[in-house]
């Protein structure tokens, strides 16, 4: 095993349970290349907010700064032959590997930038731009190294990572408000006369949240309708991540207002079971294709 993918399996083991849990699912090769994608994600984000595997962000310092230099370190590592530290000597390995365009990584770290600025989010279309350029053009990535190159196919690769975002979004509201960030749409909270005050959400930004959780759906049934061209342990591995993502939301439903107490994820257990439970959904992805039309769904500018 190579420095990278050893040390990229520590980083992601660290930070992200519930990716270790489905990259155990695919097969050797596509699998380290996928956590080594993850990790130097894990750490462009940290690095621009000053943390450590998703920690609390450390006053000090200068976010600008720190974007401007994960930039430049990143189109060295893209375009560069000399030495990089592990993130970026992962980047670099899977980048070649599987000829990404010099757009995607950048358009991750474009979506750092908005955290930097202190964009606002006025509608559903703007959240969901953000969620692109964090967490969409990532299942983009994914997908490529997973063997996908039909653009078509990359858009329901991108609609997963956009359904994960809102999920995201609508769990961490409360904790997102504290550090003064606020992605829910600012014309959802104004016609719901709702603010992000407290520790749990007032019923008008309870309906908010639920909202934005009815808008993540039709996401998650674009992006299950590209399982078929997966290979198998890929698309299992996708739709176990789209399964544990998805009780996420559920628990917030099932929970209510209340459920915000306690931080909301789901349990190794019942990880397994829905691992089991997506391993169902492969084999019936192949039997029974579903369809789902992305022509109301937001689409990504192809580069």
């Amino acid at each position: 095993m190579s420095a990278p993918v050893a040390e990229s399996q520590a980083a992601i083991a660290a930070g992200s349970q519930s990716f270790a849990a489905a990259a155990k699912l695919m097969p050797s090769g596509i699998r380290e290349d996928t956590v080594m994608l993850y990790a130097w994600c894990r750490h462009a984000d940290d690095v621009v907010d000053g943390q450590v595997l998703g920690s609390a962000p450390e006053a000090g310092g200068d976010p600008a700064e720190r974007l401007a230099r994960l930039k430049a370190d990143t189109l060295d590592a893209l375009h560069g032959s000399g030495p990089v530290n592990a993130p970026f000597a992962a980047l670099r390995a899977v980048a070649r590997r599987h000829d990404f365009p010099e757009c995607w990584p950048l358009d991750l770290i474009d979506g750092f930038a908005m955290d930097v600025a202190g964009r606002e989010y006025q509608t559903l279309s703007d959240t969901l731009d953000y969620s692109y350029h964090v967490a969409g053009v990532v299942g983009v990535m994914m997908a490529r190294v997973m063997g996908v190159r039909d653009p078509a196919v990359l858009d329901r690769a991108c609609d997963l990572g956009l359904a994960f975002q809102l999920t995201n979004i609508a769990r961490d509201v409360i904790d997102d408000a504290r550090i003064g960030r606020v992605y829910l749409p600012g014309d959802w909270l104004d016609e719901a006369g709702a603010s992000i005050d407290g520790d749990v959400p007032t019923p008008e930004l309870y309906a908010v949240i639920l909202r934005l959780l009815d808008a993540a759906e039709p996401y998650y049934a674009s992006a299950l309708a590209g399982l078929p061209v997966l290979p198998p342990r890929c698309a299992w591995s996708i739709a176990a991540a789209a399964r544990i993502y998805r009780a996420i939301g559920t628990r917030i439903r099932k929970g209510g207002p209340k459920a915000y107490r306690q931080r909301i994820g789901t349990s190794g257990p019942a990880k397994a079971r829905l691992a089991m439970r997506a391993l169902a959904d492969t084999g019936l992805s192949r039997l029974a294709p579903r369809s789902a039309s992305r022509d109301d769904l937001w689409t990504r500018s192809r580069g």
